[in-house]
């Protein structure tokens, strides 16, 4: 898309007129670009990169970042839908699509010489009016104890995901969703999402992505004969230097004999020594039985001769732990980093069921599963290749989002369609009540909000037109029914667990409109100077 000219500031109607064609055919063209991938059945797009790059995606946000739009009108729209998926984590195609079609219908009564004025508040009265359906049109959500039940959030998690992923793999993802973010939530406590790991390898299939209740370290011991897994777990975390460090400044130190120089060295090394015994005196108090052991997570480096030592004792030693993962550690297991071996006592301990290594060429990771109560977890990507973690990546951003919405919200919307054609219902009677030339702004709205129904039904195979009179017939006859993909016909989203998020629709319909009614609003696109913070060219 090229950019829109400078338009000439003596400009008649015509070119009023041009300037609103001009946004609407920009809107058209970048929903026109984004339909084809809205819902389960939507296709995929593939976006190469100036250096060659190739990604294949059908994420509304990863499309409009990825693209390079220049056309202004396009850009804007582009932005806000992505600041939705910022705010709300899904509903970038939507509102894309939702705002282009809302500027077509526009341009049907434009075109006949009504003012954009007498259209925008057809437009504002119709977005108030489909707000107050969507309080009543919402579903509570049940909890018991405070606790929703989790195959309503793997319903939601579903539905997300299906838009992203094949549904095989969708549907493994969303236990790994579900099961993150009922690790991290808390009664009372808003959930942290930075508090899930993800972390990715190389390696396997993608349905090997699974969820770890605990941590996964990319290190693992440097003994050689250290053992690769153990049982019932202490874990201490300590951030103190356990190797023979040079002093900063230059020194030396002299000797008579031979003697004397051995006698000298080991005064040097005992320094060390007594700090690795320290912690084996602490682990023969804490393991007081042989079912449990003890392993040492330094951010600091241990040398060769203390390894042996800990080795010896039965005590597995992991050297220069990145700090990400030291703090992370803590939240998963319990306990707390050591700074002082003087300090040692049972409470700076934390637990682990299993603690084990895995291999992978020249990499070792190291796994800690089975933490009491953590307060952080990891998602563990698997994939044959970067395309496909990355698409895997992509899709748990707006899974885990979309199931923290659910239980933030506690309330959901029957999706597939349903709620846009419940509106387009609600609104037609709605117009009975509106008087003078307004009436058209909310037809024109009301008609915009089929194109979601219209557009899964396209994508899915069928024909528009007639399966969204067929689910706008069944609605009307007082059921809340939605589009079935499978058979093109309608049927109830509740039965077949397809809901949307409560704060995503209520995004979609208040940025779409916004922004619709901003562009109707503009009469001329010109280029802007210095003023704006850029250099006029």
């Amino acid at each position: 898309m090229s950019a829109v000219q400078t338009v000439n500031p003596g400009a008649d109607v015509i070119g009023q007129r041009h300037a609103l064609a001009a946004n609407a055919a920009a809107a058209k063209g970048l929903a026109n670009i984004v339909k084809s991938n809205l819902g389960p059945k939507g296709t995929l797009k593939m976006l190469v990169g100036g250096a060659g790059q190739i990604k294949i995606t059908k994420d509304g946000k990863v499309l409009l970042d990825e693209m390079p739009i220049q056309h202004p009108t396009a850009l804007l729209i582009a932005r806000t839908a992505t600041a939705q998926d910022d705010i709300s984590g899904d509903g970038t195609t939507s509102s894309v699509i939702f705002t282009g079609d809302l500027l077509k219908q526009a341009e049907r009564y434009l075109a006949e010489g009504l003012h954009p004025r007498v259209v925008v508040e057809g437009f504002e009265r119709a977005r108030d009016r489909t707000m107050e359906f969507l309080e009543r049109f919402k579903v509570k959500v049940e909890e018991k104890n405070g606790v929703m039940n989790k195959q309503t959030l793997l319903s939601v998690a579903r539905t997300s995901l299906r838009t992203k992923v094949y549904q095989e793999l969708a549907d493994h993802l969303a236990e790994v969703v579900v099961n993150a973010v009922t690790t991290l939530q808390r009664p009372n406590e808003a959930i942290d999402l930075h508090m899930v790991e993800i972390m990715h390898m190389k390696n396997g299939q993608d349905m090997d992505t699974r969820f770890i209740g605990g941590l996964v370290l990319d290190h693992g011991s440097r003994h050689p004969n250290s053992a690769k897994r153990l049982e019932n777990v202490f874990i201490l975390s300590v951030n103190s230097s356990l190797e023979y460090e040079k002093s900063e400044v230059n020194s030396s130190f002299f000797y008579k004999s031979a003697e004397e120089r051995e006698r000298l060295v080991a005064a040097e090394r005992k320094f060390t020594d007594d700090k690795v015994q320290q912690i084996i005196d602490f682990k023969k108090k804490v393991c007081t039985d042989d079912k449990k052991t003890l392993i040492v997570i330094n951010q600091k480096g241990i040398d060769p001769p203390s390894l042996e030592l800990l080795h010896k004792a039965g005590i597995v030693g992991i050297r220069r732990a990145k700090r990400r993962n030291m703090e992370r550690l803590a939240l998963s297991c319990g306990g707390y980093t050591i700074t002082n071996l003087d300090d040692l006592a049972p409470e700076c301990l934390g637990y682990a069921d299993t603690v084990y290594e895995h291999v992978i060429g020249d990499d070792k990771f190291t796994f800690v599963e089975g933490c009491k109560n953590p307060h952080s977890c990891t998602v563990l990507i698997k994939g044959p290749n970067e395309h496909t973690i990355r698409q895997i990546k992509d899709a748990l951003h707006d899974g885990l989002r979309a199931v923290v919405n659910c239980i933030e919200d506690k309330y959901l919307v029957p999706g597939a369609g349903a709620f846009e054609v419940a509106a387009h219902n609600e609104l037609m009677e709605f117009k009975k009540e509106v008087q003078g030339r307004a009436k058209l702004g909310v037809q024109a709205y009301a008609d915009a909000l089929l194109v979601i129904p219209k557009t899964l039904a396209e994508n899915a195979g069928y024909d528009a037109t007639e399966s969204v009179l067929n689910v706008l017939e069944e609605n009307l006859n007082g059921q809340v029914v939605g589009l079935d993909l499978d058979t093109g016909k309608f049927n109830e989203p509740q039965k077949l667990g397809i809901w949307d998020n409560y704060r995503v629709k209520k995004q979609f319909l208040h940025l779409g409109s916004l922004i619709a009614v901003k562009l109707l609003l503009v009469d001329e696109v010109m280029r802007a100077g210095r003023k704006m913070g850029g250099k006029e060219e």
